[in-house]
């Protein structure tokens, strides 16, 4: 038995015996220290653990606490939704996004990929020449729902994929996020429930933060993606307005649902009435034959707003995505009317100049061969170089990594401890409002592997090995 586990099954083993009783204040952790002779890191392990399986409650600026004796049931507790009434992470991301804007650090916890990937020339041209023949009347012609000929181009673009989606339910936004905000906002109200994945996108843990919505995690996998048996008792159980799900590449954990889950996802839906918000920024970022069709593409009955952007497969300062919004086209115009405004005007200008180009999918087929080829090369050195304990989920899409370190390690202190050697790494804490992530991070794996980055992968090495003995 590990260090932590010894502690945590003592701490058990009081508690069964009265020594503390329901609602006392144990040891500090500073205390506990002193008491155990155990190192602060490994008392605070333990403390995580009992917290975790309901044992002792946190409470801060006080401390911790023993649990109340649990109500029994006559059903079991759902095991795989985790219910959060409020939503409170943004701060931590903040800090987390900060400490890697740092030029000199390695951005493995960078969100985008390698911007030198991008054909910035051809798009600088496209956006010079948009400027000598704009005239006053543009800014007004690209206000919501956007400008017509991109509307139309990325109309096309569905079309391609055997999907009928008129210009018309299309708004372009300030990039899909911007995008995403919307669609939350005019489906729900203030306290309303809504799923997300878990883990998933902190940019949707930030939006219901802001927005004041309540939370329910759905189990997500790296094999499987989201857990349908537990959706459906996430959807039996509480009366949800919407649905937050990627589907396609899914940020943090790479996976992609099968076409079969896909549809099961959208009857599911139907069948409760409850919108899906799909975000689906990383579909172009394939690396097989055809690029998979994202949910929307089963939805019979209009209950998907399908979000995407230039943002990561093409361009990220243009900030330029858009939602397929269907009956909601109009509500989400008007709600960017009263934010943005408006899209930048030149730069969708010239992301329609670009487009006529025919220029986009041969960047996309060099994209991906090279994201394909980088990521494989980070997962050969993690494979390499991190310790046996490690395992790396690598998925046939996208430029993420999802790293899991030993059960009793912290991501978010190897975090602070990489960022000193100027290193960031995005720890799986960003990715939930639990703690069932806290011994994973992701790895940004788009850029050029050299001696800069296989350097950074020996440094990581060794602090993970430094924790596993200090824990171990």
């Amino acid at each position: 038995m590990k260090k932590y586990q010894q502690l945590a099954q003592q701490i058990i083993d009081q508690i069964a015996l009265g020594a503390w009783l329901p609602g006392d204040r144990l040891p500090s952790l500073r205390e506990q220290v002193t008491h155990s002779g155990m190192s602060f890191m490994t008392v605070g392990h333990a403390y995580q653990v009992l917290e975790s399986q309901g044992v002792i409650v946190a409470r801060p600026q006080s401390g911790y606490y023993v649990a109340p004796r649990p109500v029994t049931h006559s059903a079991p507790a759902p095991v795989k939704v985790m219910r959060d009434e409020s939503v409170d992470i943004n701060t931590y991301i903040f800090d987390v996004l900060q400490a890697s804007c740092d030029a000199s650090v390695v951005p493995f916890g960078s969100a985008f990929p390698d911007p030198r990937l991008f054909p910035l020339q051809q798009l600088n041209r496209s956006l010079a020449t948009v400027s000598k023949t704009a005239t006053a009347m543009s800014v007004i012609e690209n206000l919501p729902p956007g400008n017509e000929a991109l509307r139309h181009a990325i109309a096309r673009r569905y079309a391609q994929q055997g999907m009928q989606v008129s210009p018309d339910e299309i708004v372009i936004t300030a990039g899909a996020l911007e995008a995403l905000n919307l669609s939350l906002q005019a489906v729900t109200e203030p306290g309303d429930w809504v799923i997300v994945e878990n883990p998933c996108f902190y940019g949707a843990l930030q939006a219901l933060e802001r927005l004041r919505l309540k939370a329910l995690s759905v189990a997500t996998d790296p094999q499987n993606g989201i857990d349908i048996a537990a959706l459906k008792q996430a959807l039996n159980d509480y009366p949800v307005k919407a649905c937050w799900l990627m589907t396609n590449s899914q940020n943090p954990l790479g996976v992609t649902l099968t076409p079969e889950k896909k549809q099961q996802l959208v009857s599911l839906l139907q069948e409760h009435n409850v919108t899906l918000i799909e975000d689906d920024v990383y579909s172009e970022l394939y690396y097989g034959r055809a690029r998979p069709l994202p949910a929307r593409a089963w939805d019979e009955k209009g209950i998907t707003l399908h979000c995407s952007s230039f943002s990561k497969c093409l361009v990220a300062g243009f900030r330029i995505g858009w939602v397929a919004a269907g009956k909601h086209a109009r509500r989400i115009q008007q709600l960017q009317l009263m934010s943005t405004l408006s899209t930048s005007s030149p730069m969708q200008l010239a992301l329609v100049d670009y487009l006529a180009t025919k220029r986009y999918d041969t960047h996309l087929r060099r994209l991906r061969r090279i994201l394909a080829e980088r990521k494989q090369q980070a997962w050969q050195a993690l494979h390499t170089l991190f310790p046996a304990e490690v395992k790396i989920h690598h998925s046939e899409s996208g430029y993420f990594l999802w790293v899991e370190l030993p059960e009793y390690m912290d991501a978010s202190l190897l975090s602070e401890q990489a960022i000193a050697h100027k290193i960031s790494i995005a720890p799986g804490k960003m990715f939930t409002t639990g703690r069932a992530w806290d011994n994973y991070f992701r790895l940004n794996a788009s850029w050029p592997w050299g001696e800069r980055e296989q350097q950074a992968v020996v440094t990581l090495s060794r602090l993970i090995n430094q924790q596993i003995k200090e824990q171990g």
